[in-house]
């Protein structure tokens, strides 16, 4: 009865079936035709599914973000980013490179940074001669930095999912994201010389100039740098943390840039409840999934199976690398995550693999999936919104693809570079 549960599951989003539905419906054939499962045990799973504190971080990180949105911060910080690095090759480029990463530490989605850069910055790299497909592919890459620098919400899903600290995960994230940012710098360079992308100023800003941008964009700033310190002090929890963040978003919108406006309100609530009820309910119908494969000891046969293949944590983390990255690219990112957690944290933690190095891991192959042909959830995005279509984005992405694999490899055979901040500051 296994085999028909996911045999259904796998049909069901091969042709586009909802993925929380899709998840449901698996679990409820394998639950109501059962001999040995009562059927009540779907809706048990169901609501407790949702029952946990950590997960309130998820709407009040995603409010974050569209708060961040609504009240022209991401302006301040492109600002910012072309007085700092719009001197060197490929100038406006470099900024939607850096700017992305700043956003990404604000909002913790990718979608939305992919969604912010596009509306604002690649109209303008168009009209200053730019590729636009090769811009689109560019901030569908930067997007990537979003899940990975705190406060990420797929870092929230992944500690929920493998009950290992949410904090330790966000300052995990730290050094990851800044590799990505410098791949992605070198190959914007590489690539607007060989191209003749010019920069937007000839020169640094002086520095009363830079001075004033970086204090005109550091309310914004320094939001996750206030996150941060008050998970590693002990003043609040990550999910106090996240309602903390959105009190202090909203309050600089309103008190300090004074653009955040009430009739921003109902779109910014609406757009927050939207993507959080997608989540919860793909959170919601997976726990059932979780009870099922456990109760069929999938996780054990996988965790046995991984083993059987080789004792070497290394050649097991290829594998895995590899699995993911291929499912990545063919299934919503959020519902990787949640399906594979169980299954490959028996394994991690057989083989004595931290954590904590293999979350970043797990979160980067997803995300990276998001950018990658044929399903990408930031490629959608940035097609659409910039009007290109998916086979001139594909002949554009490779080599920023190249670039953030080749972090992820690092990150994976090196996790003293996600372990380090971690082990030193909690």
């Amino acid at each position: 009865m296994i085999g028909s549960a996911l045999g259904f599951l796998g049909i069901s989003v091969f042709v586009g079936l909802p993925v929380a539905l899709a998840i449901l419906f698996c679990t409820s054939i394998y639950f109501f035709t059962s001999d040995t499962m009562p059927p009540v045990l779907v809706f048990q799973a169901f609501v407790s599914g949702m029952e946990s504190f950590p997960l309130l971080a998820i709407p009040f990180f995603i409010l974050v973000g569209e708060i961040m949105n609504a009240s022209g911060m991401t302006s301040r910080i492109l600002v910012f980013s072309e007085n700092f690095v719009g001197h060197l090759t490929g100038g406006l480029a470099q900024v939607n490179v850096l700017s992305n990463a700043f956003i990404g530490g604000l909002s913790g989605s990718a979608n939305a940074d992919a969604a912010a850069i596009s509306k604002t910055l690649v109209p303008e790299m168009e009209k200053r001669g730019y590729d636009r497909a090769w811009s689109s592919a560019l901030t569908a890459a930067g997007s990537i930095m979003g899940p990975i620098l705190p406060p990420g919400i797929a870092l929230v899903l992944f500690g929920y999912l493998a009950n290992v600290s949410i904090g330790k995960l966000f300052i995990g994230g730290i050094i990851p994201g800044i590799l990505i940012c410098i791949a992605l710098m070198v190959t914007v360079h590489i690539v607007a010389k060989r191209r003749g992308y010019k920069p937007t100023r000839e020169k640094m800003a002086n520095p009363r100039e830079l001075w004033s941008s970086f204090l005109d964009a550091s309310w914004a700033l320094i939001i996750p740098v206030v996150i941060i310190g008050g998970i590693r002090i002990g003043m609040f929890t990550e999910t106090e943390a996240a309602a903390m963040a959105v009190v202090g978003t909203w309050a600089v919108g309103c008190f300090v840039y004074k653009s955040f406006k009430l009739k921003d309100v109902i779109p910014v609530l609406a757009e927050t409840v939207r993507i959080t009820a997608i989540i919860m309910l793909i959170l919601a119908a997976s726990n059932g999934l979780g009870r099922m494969l456990t109760f069929e000891r999938i996780p054990h046969m996988a965790a046995e199976f991984l083993t059987s293949l080789s004792d070497n944590p290394y050649v097991i983390l290829f594998i895995i690398n590899i699995a993911l990255l291929v499912i990545g690219c063919l299934a919503d990112g959020s519902a990787i995550l949640i399906v594979m957690t169980p299954i490959l944290m028996p394994t991690i933690l057989a083989l004595g693999i931290d954590p904590i190095a293999f979350g970043i891991v797990m979160v980067l192959n997803i995300t990276i999936g998001g950018i990658h042909p044929p399903f990408g959830a930031m490629m959608f995005t940035v097609c659409s919104l910039n009007k290109v279509s998916v086979g001139q984005y594909t002949r554009e992405i490779w080599p920023f693809l190249a670039a953030v694999i080749a972090v992820l490899l690092l990150i994976t055979y090196v996790p003293w570079i996600v372990t380090v901040l971690p082990n030193l500051l909690m």
